[in-house]
C-alpha cells in the first residue's frame, strides 16, 4: 500500500466540489425530504400505518442530508467556508446535530481513528480486554450495558441526539464556537417546533416528525458503528499509529446495494473518506472505480455487519475485536 503523502497526491484529483453538482445534490435532497414528509402528513387521514411506511424513506433522505452536512464539516462540498457553514448548520437543525460541535469533534476523530491513547472523542467508546478486566463489577455492567444494541442503536441514540446534544457544557469552555454552535441549533429547532406546531398542530407534527428522526438517528449510529467495529480492523498505541492504515485497515469498505448506497450518500466507501476526507460524497464510488488497491481492504456486507454488534473489546494479544464471552473465562 502507498504511504500517506502517495495516497494524498493519487486521491488529489478527486477532492474539492464541483459547485453544480453539490447544488443539485441539496436541492434534490431537500426536496425529496420535504416531498416525503408531506407524504407523510398527508398519510395522517389515511392510516399512521401507512405513515409510519413512509417514515423508512423519509429517514434515509435525513441520513442524505446529514451526509451533506458532514461533507460541508470537512470543506469537501463548497469552495466557500461561509456556505458551508450556512449549509451545514441549517440542516443540523433538522439532524439535531449542531454543527460547529460536530465539526470539531468529528476532526479529532479523523486525527485519531484507531490510536488507543486517543479514545473518547466522536467514536464508540471502545475498552480493551485489560481495561475491561481491571474494571469493578460495576463498570463493566456499565460498559456492558452501553455496547447493548437495544442501547447503542436505541435508547442511546436517543439521549445522544434529543439529549446530549442540547447540551452545551458537554465541551470544554474554552470551545466558544461549539457552545454557541448547541445553543443556536437548540434555538433553530425550538422555531422550527413552534412554527410546524402552530402551522399544522404539534400533536400532528410530533406524529411526523419523531419517526423520522427515530429511524435516522438509529441507522445513523449504526453506520457509524459498522464503520470502525468489524473485523479484522485496526488499533493502536500512539508510536506505532499511522493515519494512513488506520484508515485503510480501520475503516471499512461498506459494500452496500446499490440503493442503499445511494440513500446514505456513498459512506460506506469509509477507507477512502478517511484517506482523504475533502473528497466529496459524490465522488467516492469515481476513486473505488479508478484505484483497484482500494478494493483491496476489508469489506463487509449488509448481512456480514450485523455480526458486527457482538464485537465489544480490543483484544492486545491476539489484535483483534472479541465479544463479550470471549473474556469470561479469564
Amino acid at each position: 500500500m502507498a504511504t500517506d503523502a502517495a495516497w494524498t497526491a493519487r486521491l488529489a484529483r478527486y477532492k474539492g466540489p464541483d459547485l453544480w453538482r453539490s447544488v443539485w445534490q441539496l436541492t434534490s435532497a431537500a426536496a425529496l425530504f420535504a416531498g416525503a414528509w408531506a407524504l407523510m402528513y398527508a398519510s395522517l387521514s389515511v392510516g399512521y400505518w401507512l405513515t409510519l411506511l413512509l417514515a423508512i424513506p423519509a429517514g434515509f433522505f435525513l441520513i442524505r442530508l446529514f451526509i451533506i452536512q458532514h461533507d460541508c464539516g470537512h470543506a469537501a462540498f463548497f469552495r466557500s467556508a461561509r456556505a458551508a457553514d450556512i449549509v451545514g448548520s441549517i440542516i443540523g437543525v433538522l439532524t439535531l446535530t449542531p454543527y460547529h460541535y460536530w465539526k470539531k469533534t468529528h476532526a479529532l476523530h479523523h486525527a485519531t481513528s484507531g490510536n488507543l491513547e486517543h479514545r473518547g472523542f466522536g467514536d464508540i467508546d471502545t475498552w480493551t480486554v485489560d481495561e475491561y478486566l481491571a474494571r469493578s463489577r460495576w463498570k463493566q455492567f456499565g460498559y456492558r450495558l452501553y455496547r447493548h444494541p437495544v442501547v447503542l442503536f436505541g435508547v442511546g441514540a436517543v439521549l445522544h441526539f434529543f439529549v446530549r446534544h442540547r447540551i452545551p457544557t458537554i465541551v470544554p469552555r474554552e470551545w466558544t464556537r461549539e457552545r454557541r454552535s448547541i445553543l443556536w441549533t437548540d434555538v433553530g429547532l425550538l422555531a422550527l417546533i413552534v412554527l410546524m406546531g402552530t402551522l399544522l398542530g404539534f400533536r400532528e407534527f410530533l406524529m411526523v416528525q419523531l419517526p423520522v428522526t427515530l429511524l435516522s438517528t438509529a441507522v445513523g449510529v449504526w453506520l457509524f458503528y459498522v464503520q470502525h467495529q468489524f473485523e479484522p480492523t485496526y488499533w493502536e498505541h500512539d508510536e506505532r499509529w499511522a493515519y494512513d492504515a488506520a484508515a485503510l485497515q480501520g475503516s471499512s469498505y461498506y459494500r452496500l446495494p446499490r440503493l442503499l448506497q445511494w440513500a446514505t450518500g456513498n459512506i460506506g466507501l469509509h477507507h477512502i473518506h478517511h484517506l482523504h476526507p475533502r473528497i466529496p460524497n459524490y465522488r467516492l464510488q469515481q476513486a473505488l472505480d479508478d484505484l483497484p488497491e482500494l478494493r483491496q481492504v476489508p469489506t463487509l456486507t449488509l448481512w456480514e455487519s450485523f455480526r458486527c454488534v457482538r464485537l465489544t473489546l480490543w483484544d492486545e494479544r491476539r489484535r483483534r475485536l472479541v465479544p463479550f464471552a470471549a473474556v469470561q473465562h479469564l
